[in-house]
């Protein structure tokens, strides 16, 4: 049996037979069940592949109010409900302090559905427009400063992961940013441990396409909070990489599958890093 017939039929086992608060009132489509089955079937095998439950028991779970992190919650939930997620999970939002956030949106959403959640208080939007010149992009910073408050309450709550809901796209766009304007050969990891080394960031979206995760947070109807900082600044970079990606899609549809594949398979014999391969000490076999 191949890994992808394994994680079909482990997902037609159910557990407890009780219907999580938050499917309640989902979809009951054909078209709906076979994308909520892919993204789990998606998801499972980020966790295969990159060893996401060696050893984790308590994860929190990044929760921003956009469609990534929703549907990042729900599909956990549903792996949990299903008993292929032996972890405990506890969503966290950190309010950033940016101008009309809707504060009760998520708190009560949570509540409503019966997750254990924390909301943080945190005004780095004041920090980053001050220290940003105006026009720069902010996200940089942003992230940087959310990333290290996450963090922070991750080990006050006793979490050994952050999961995050980064998705194939991101993954992508982090890629052809690095390329085009950093000169290197860098990604996102689906899994990586942080420069303290106490602390694993997990992104199990990895392989879910960002079309199929807006598809799924329409559907599911989640009360989507649009960020107010970021999405005011155009022309970032990462946009320029999304809108190159989307255009190479249309043209010649697959490629971003394909893209994905190649930064799992790399040949550092056929790159040009000599960290990487001892160029130095290739010698061609003598002839007798």
């Amino acid at each position: 049996m191949g890994v992808t017939a394994k994680i079909d039929d482990e997902l037609d086992e159910v557990g407890n037979g009780l219907v999580p608060a938050l499917f309640r009132d989902a979809p009951s489509s054909v078209s709906f069940n076979k994308l909520r089955k892919r993204l789990l079937r998606q998801v499972r095998q980020a966790f295969d592949d990159f060893g996401m439950l060696n050893g984790q028991k308590r994860w929190l779970i990044g929760l921003s109010g956009g469609k990534d992190s929703y549907s990042l919650l729900a599909v956990l939930l549903d792996l949990q409900w299903r008993g292929l997620l032996p972890v405990e999970l506890l969503a966290c939002n950190l309010d950033q302090g940016q101008p009309n956030f809707p504060k009760h949106i998520l708190p009560e959403y949570l509540a409503s559905i019966g997750v254990q959640h924390r909301i943080e208080y945190r005004d780095t939007y004041s920090i980053v427009k001050e220290k940003v010149p105006e026009g720069a992009t902010y996200c940089s910073l942003c992230s940087r400063l959310r990333r290290g408050n996450l963090y922070r309450i991750a080990r006050e709550e006793g979490c050994d992961a952050l999961v995050l809901g980064h998705h194939r796209e991101d993954i992508l766009e982090t890629f052809f940013m690095n390329f085009f304007h950093g000169g290197r050969l860098a990604g996102m990891p689906a899994k990586l441990l942080n420069d303290e080394g106490d602390m694993m960031v997990l992104r199990p979206l990895a392989y879910c396409a960002e079309d199929d995760l807006a598809k799924f947070a329409a559907a599911m109807q989640f009360p989507i909070i649009p960020c107010d900082l970021c999405g005011s600044q155009d022309g970032l970079q990462r946009n320029a990489m999304k809108a190159m990606l989307a255009d190479i899609e249309a043209r010649m549809p697959g490629r971003k599958d394909t893209m994905l594949r190649a930064l799992a398979h790399v040949n550092p014999s056929h790159l040009l890093d000599p960290k990487l391969f001892d160029f130095s000490g290739l010698q061609a076999a003598q002839s007798l």
